[in-house]
């Protein structure tokens, strides 16, 4: 017996038994379920720049989990100790605690991050409806490879989205194995559904080229996007042996990212400037308004 898996787009048909792709998921009986349903392999209080968000809720803290599991396989993964390796004896936690705790605990926010939500999304789900009984918002931190499927069981129960848009096609199936159309797709379904969305590129010095980044920006400008994160490179996993993206070439990426007529544009300065006037605006105290020329700016500002 095979039964097929709807979480991510690889759609995985698992033997009866075994796990799917992202070894997060395992067939029994007909029914696909998580091999480790709530036992967190990372618990955190973070800034909620860290995510990065810059035009939600800034200036406020987030309380970060994660599971085990990815869809993806990235040769530069920063995270792939928790993503990728085996860890026993993980604590378990109710999604009513983790949801309370917050609320109790004055985070306006939970961030589902450092590994890969997708896969354990119906944890994410699950946590995501409690926080919202509590008037704690949400956030996804993802590769955005969700199947169609998913992606609508997720838009009602979360509130802003950082998804990465790592590199072009050959990127995806080379160094990520995996690929871009369902990343993109997601991109596009997350604008029309009107949730907040920033997206993120990691750039790697002899890797990402300008004509690269170009061709990513017109993708998001297409799409609607309006705020694209360029965040460096640090040697780890199987590039470990590659250099840190150097500051000069992190700006020329964010300076050719910039033409691509995206709103807010980040990499090593993250000051909001309005888009109309280019008036430097407090991210604290923002309200969402251009103090200087009214203009309304992109985000959830309380």
């Amino acid at each position: 017996m095979r039964t097929t898996c709807d979480f991510c787009y690889r759609h995985c048909s698992i033997p009866d038994g075994m796990t799917g792709w992202c070894g997060s998921r395992v067939a029994e009986d007909g029914i696909v379920h998580d091999t480790a349903y709530g036992q967190l392999a990372a618990i955190a209080d973070d800034p909620i720049e860290k995510k990065p968000l810059y035009h939600f809720l800034p200036g406020t803290r987030t309380l970060s989990i994660a599971m085990e599991g990815c869809s993806l396989d990235c040769d530069f993964c920063q995270n792939y100790r928790i993503a990728k390796e085996q860890h026993m004896g993980l604590e378990r936690y109710a999604p009513d605690y983790i949801a309370e705790f917050a609320a109790d605990n004055d985070f306006p926010s939970i961030s589902f991050t450092y590994t890969e939500p997708i896969v354990w999304q119906d944890y994410m789900i699950d946590v995501a409806s409690a926080a919202g009984e509590r008037s704690v918002r949400t956030a996804m931190v993802s590769n955005g490879t969700f199947s169609t499927e998913a992606l609508e069981r997720i838009l009602p129960v979360i509130d802003a989205y950082n998804i990465d848009l790592k590199g072009d096609e050959e990127f995806y199936r080379s160094i990520c194995h995996g690929s871009i159309t369902p990343v993109l797709d997601g991109i596009e379904r997350i604008v029309e559904y009107g949730a907040h969305l920033e997206v993120t590129t990691l750039v790697i010095e002899g890797i990402h080229t300008k004509a690269m980044i170009h061709e990513i920006g017109s993708m998001l400008k297409s799409r609607g996007v309006n705020v694209w994160h360029i965040t460096p490179f640090y040697p780890m996993r199987r590039m470990s042996d590659r250099n840190p993206t150097s500051a000069a070439f992190l700006n020329a990426m964010a300076e050719e990212a910039g033409k691509s007529g995206i709103p807010h544009i980040y990499a090593l300065d993250s000051t909001i400037h309005c888009p109309e006037c280019g008036t430097s605006v407090a991210r604290k105290e923002s309200t969402g308004i251009c103090p200087s020329c009214g203009r309304a700016i992109y985000g959830i500002w309380e």
